[in-house]
């Protein structure tokens, strides 16, 4: 099952999605990027599902000001 690497800033609600293959790539992937992060209002978090629809919609805080965030990397 594929899954997804979110990153997401919570300030502006600027947002980066990665698919992998499974959940236990992005769960690595997410586990690398935990050690170097030093921003205390960024998520990383990683979700197994059939497709980036369904995380939409089980997630959907993650893209709720997708239309209007700035671009990620975001420029605090």
């Amino acid at each position: 099952m594929p899954a997804f690497l979110i990153k997401y800033h919570r300030p502006t609600g600027a947002l980066n999605v990665t698919e992998f293959e499974t959940l236990t790539e992005a769960t690595l992937a997410r586990h690398d990027l935990d050690q170097i992060n030093d921003d205390p209002d960024v998520e990383l978090v990683a979700i197994g599902a059939k497709n980036l629809e369904s995380v939409r919609h089980t997630h959907a805080r993650y893209f709720f000001r997708e239309k209007t965030a700035p671009p990620y990397p975001f420029v605090a």
